[in-house]
């Protein structure tokens, strides 16, 4: 669920709560005089109470940004970002080096992450608190114990970590998906190293309601119609605000 708003609250923070920009966004859209706060022009620093009212004025000059928001299947061997030798990243051989990608999937892994140049997602789609689901189809070497769904969804206790699943299913003998809403490091793998699993492939195939779909390692969709209003509805932002 969305933060909620406590009052009074500086009107950057209220403004990048409401999904309308980040904290930047919102200081430079009041320093150059496009936020009003009750009909007067909104400062750096003013408080927002509950009766107040906000609005963002735009003219021709300074138009709402339009962002783009791509579902991108990361091949297996491509690392998220800063890739260190002879490394690449998915900056390197997507095709969209303006855009960056939310999120990581190791380089052993692959499968779908979306990219966008809209800082407003990060926080709202990555923070634990909003507890969003991933779901990831994995395959292992080994043959999955009738009892590996109870344990993974009860949680092991690995490295310090309590490690769960949302949700297990047993798909054959050496597949399963696996939903979390977290995302601690090599998460998947731990878990299954803890019933005697070894990851053999694993591929991310959806993100809240964004779905992989039919795209093949390398390839991209744009999210646009009601796809895009979906998925921008569903962590509380605004169109191109």
């Amino acid at each position: 669920m969305p933060e909620e708003i406590t009052y009074p609250i500086r009107i950057n923070r209220y403004l990048a709560l409401r999904g309308l920009s980040t904290r930047r966004g919102a200081d430079e859209l009041i320093a150059l005089g496009l936020v009003k706060l009750n009909g007067k022009k909104a400062k750096l620093g003013d408080r927002v109470e509950s009766t107040d009212v906000v609005e963002i004025v735009r003219d021709k000059q300074h138009k709402a940004k339009e962002y783009s928001y791509l579902v991108y299947y990361k091949p297996r061997g491509i690392i998220t970002h800063s890739p260190q030798g002879e490394e690449r990243s998915i900056g390197d051989v997507s095709g969209f080096p303006g855009l960056f990608p939310l999120g990581r999937l190791d380089k052993a892994s692959e499968g779908l992450i979306i990219l966008t140049d809209d800082g407003r997602v990060t926080e709202r789609l990555l923070h634990p608190r909003f507890a969003h689901e991933k779901e990831y189809l994995v395959t292992v070497r080994e043959k999955i114990p009738s009892n590996a769904k109870m344990i993974l969804e009860n949680g092991v206790l690995n490295e310090g970590d309590m490690l769960t699943a949302k949700r297990i299913r047993i798909l054959g003998s050496h597949n399963l998906s696996i939903v979390l809403t977290e995302g601690k490091r090599h998460q998947i793998r731990r878990m299954l190293d803890a019933v005697h699993l070894t990851v053999e492939k694993l591929v991310r195939t959806r993100v809240m309601g964004v779905h992989l779909g039919a795209l093949k390692p390398g390839q991209s969709r744009v999210l646009k119609g009601t796809a895009r209003a979906s998925f921008l509805k569903s962590i509380n932002l605004r169109e191109n605000m």
